[in-house]
C-alpha cells in the first residue's frame, strides 16, 4: 500500500473504518468498507469509457454522495479530477475543455442538450451525466473486466486540476499532486484535532478546495463521519448542530446564521470547532458570532494554489482580523522584506505549476521556491498574518497605497452597516478615487456624509471615501467572495465628470 499518497492513504483508512459509517446523505450511508469497494468499482467504471491513469475527467454536477465515489474512483484509477463550478455557462465550460483536454465529462442531466446545442464539446471527449439524485447515463456504465492499475505511488502524480476564478485574464488550472492533498490532509487533521470522534456537517460545494480538499480530506484520513447537505440551508444547519461536531463555511453562511432567530449558545453546545474560509471574516461577524453562542470562529488562510496555509489555533485565543500562524512545517513572508506587501509562502502543499503555463508559473514562483499569493498581508512580530487584500483590489490615490480593508473594518463597525466593500473607482486628478459601496440593514437608513464624517478621525485624508454607494446586496461568487472586480464595472463612471 502505497501511504505517501492520498489515494492509499485513503484506502488504508478505509480498511481500518470498515465498519464504521463515513459518510451519508439523507438516509443513505456508506462505510469504510463500501467507501473502498466503491473506489475499485468507479475506478473500472471510468476504465470502460476508455479513461487511464493520468487522463483528465472534467466534472460538473450536482452535489451528492455520487459526486464524491466519482471523486474517489478518480483517485483510485490515477486520473486527474477536473471540478467545474456548476454556475458556469457552456461558452465558459467550452474553455477548460479545450484547455484541460479531458477523457470525460460528467455533467448534470438537464445540462447535457444545451452542452450539445452549444458547440463546445471537443470531438474528443466522452460526455456523461450525474444527477442530485444519482440518476444518469453515468451510473448505467459497468465496470471495465479488465485488471486495475496500482494504486498511484508517487506522491509527484498529479490528482487534481483546479482552475482559479479567472477575474482577470484567462482561469489558470492549477496542477495539485497526490503528495500535496496528503500533506494539507493530515496537517489540517493534527492542526484542527480531527479524530474518529468528530462529526462534520458538509454544507460546502464539492467544486471548490474548499468543500472538497479541505473538508473532505482530513475528515475520511481521521475516520469521521461526514454528513453532506446538498447546500447551505441556515435553518437546516440549526436543525442538524445538535448531532455535528465540526462545521466548516465562507463568511456569508455565518452571517446568515447570525440573521436567524435560532442561533444561540444551547444550539452550538455540541460544536467544538466553527472554521471560516474562502473569504475575509470581518471583525464584526467574529465578534457577534461569539456572543451569540460562545464559540469563536477558527479563521484560516489558503488558496487553490496552496491549499491551508495559516490557522487560527485550535487552543488559544483567536483574534479577530487575522489568520493566525503559518501550520507546522509551513514558511511565509512578505515580498521584499516590506511591513506590507504581497505575502509569499512555501510548503509541502504548495502546488506544483499552472497547466501548460509555464511562462505563468515561473512568474509565479520565486527562485528559491517561494510563491507569489497576490494577497496583501502583515506579520507581526508574534508571526501571526493578517490579510489587507489582494494586490489587484490596492488603491493607489494621488501615488498613496490605500488598502480597502482598512476601510471596510471601519464602516461595519457602525450600526447602519450589514456590510460594505471598498473599491478604486478612476478619477481625473487622483487616478483613483476611494468608493465605497455599502448595503444597510434593513429598516435603518444614513446619510452618506455621516459616514464620512464617522470615519475622518480614524483615517488619513487621503483615505477617506470620495464616494458612497448604497446597494441592497454585494455581488458574490458561490464561495461568498465579493466580485470587486464587478464592483469596479460597475461603478467605474462613477467620476467621469471630474476635471
Amino acid at each position: 500500500m502505497t501511504e505517501n499518497t492520498l489515494t492509499g492513504s485513503l484506502a488504508v483508512a478505509f480498511d481500518q473504518a470498515a465498519d464504521r459509517v463515513l459518510i451519508a446523505q439523507g438516509d443513505r450511508t456508506l462505510t469504510g468498507a463500501q467507501l473502498r469497494q466503491a473506489m475499485d468499482a468507479i475506478a473500472g467504471r471510468l476504465m470502460s469509457l476508455g479513461v487511464a491513469p493520468g487522463d483528465r475527467v472534467a466534472v460538473q454536477a450536482p452535489k451528492s454522495i455520487d459526486l464524491v465515489l466519482l471523486y474517489l474512483g478518480c483517485l483510485r484509477l490515477g486520473a486527474v479530477y477536473l471540478p467545474l463550478n456548476d454556475a458556469y455557462r457552456p461558452d465558459e465550460i467550452g474553455y477548460f475543455l479545450a484547455d484541460a483536454e479531458p477523457a470525460l465529462f460528467i455533467c448534470a442531466p438537464d445540462a447535457a442538450d444545451g452542452l450539445h446545442q452549444s458547440g463546445c464539446l471537443p470531438g474528443t471527449v466522452t460526455l456523461r451525466t450525474l444527477g442530485a439524485d444519482g440518476a444518469g447515463t453515468w451510473q448505467a456504465v459497468e465496470p471495465s473486466q479488465a485488471g486495475l492499475p496500482p494504486l498511484p505511488a508517487s506522491p509527484d502524480d498529479l490528482a487534481a486540476i483546479v482552475y482559479t476564478s479567472g477575474t482577470t485574464g484567462r482561469s489558470k488550472g492549477a496542477m495539485i499532486s497526490q503528495g500535496n492533498l496528503l500533506a494539507n490532509a493530515r496537517d489540517l487533521a493534527a492542526v484542527w484535532g480531527i479524530t474518529a470522534d468528530d462529526t462534520l456537517l458538509h454544507a460546502l460545494p464539492l467544486y471548490h478546495i474548499h468543500g472538497l480538499f479541505v473538508a473532505l480530506h482530513p475528515l475520511l484520513l481521521a475516520g469521521a463521519r461526514i454528513d453532506l447537505m446538498p447546500s447551505f440551508d441556515p435553518d437546516a444547519v440549526l436543525a442538524r448542530l445538535a448531532t455535528t461536531t465540526v462545521f466548516m463555511g465562507v463568511p456569508t453562511y455565518y452571517t446568515r446564521l447570525l440573521a436567524t432567530q435560532g442561533l444561540d449558545r444551547d444550539t452550538a453546545r455540541h460544536v467544538r470547532l466553527f472554521v471560516s474560509g474562502s473569504a475575509p471574516l470581518t471583525p464584526a461577524t467574529f465578534q457577534a458570532f461569539a456572543e451569540r453562542t460562545g464559540r469563536s470562529i477558527l479563521e484560516r488562510y489558503g488558496m487553490t494554489e496552496c491549499g491551508i496555509i495559516c490557522s487560527n489555533p485550535l487552543d488559544g485565543p483567536r483574534i479577530a482580523g487575522a489568520v493566525g500562524h503559518p501550520l507546522p512545517g509551513y514558511h511565509v513572508r512578505i515580498a521584499d522584506n516590506a511591513e506590507t506587501g504581497v505575502l509569499e509562502v512555501k510548503g509541502a502543499s504548495l502546488f506544483s505549476g499552472y497547466w501548460q503555463m509555464p511562462e505563468k508559473t515561473r512568474e509565479e514562483f520565486r527562485d528559491d521556491g517561494y510563491f507569489s499569493t497576490g494577497d496583501i498581508a502583515t506579520i507581526d512580530v508574534g508571526g501571526v498574518v493578517r490579510i489587507v487584500g489582494r494586490d489587484k483590489d490596492m488603491i493607489i490615490s494621488g501615488g498613496l497605497n490605500i488598502y480597502p480593508v482598512e476601510i471596510e473594518t471601519l464602516i461595519e463597525r457602525m450600526d447602519e452597516i450589514a456590510e460594505v466593500a471598498v473599491i478604486g473607482v478612476p478619477h481625473a486628478d487622483f487616478g483613483e478615487a476611494v468608493v465605497a459601496v455599502a448595503c444597510l440593514k434593513t429598516g435603518i437608513s444614513i446619510e452618506p456624509e455621516l459616514i464620512v464624517e464617522r470615519l475622518r478621525p480614524q483615517l488619513a485624508g487621503f483615505k477617506l471615501p470620495k464616494g458612497i454607494e448604497f446597494v441592497p446586496a454585494l455581488p458574490r461568487n458561490a464561495m461568498g467572495k465579493v466580485q470587486k472586480a464587478e464592483l469596479r464595472r460597475l461603478h467605474a463612471d462613477r467620476f467621469s465628470a471630474c476635471g
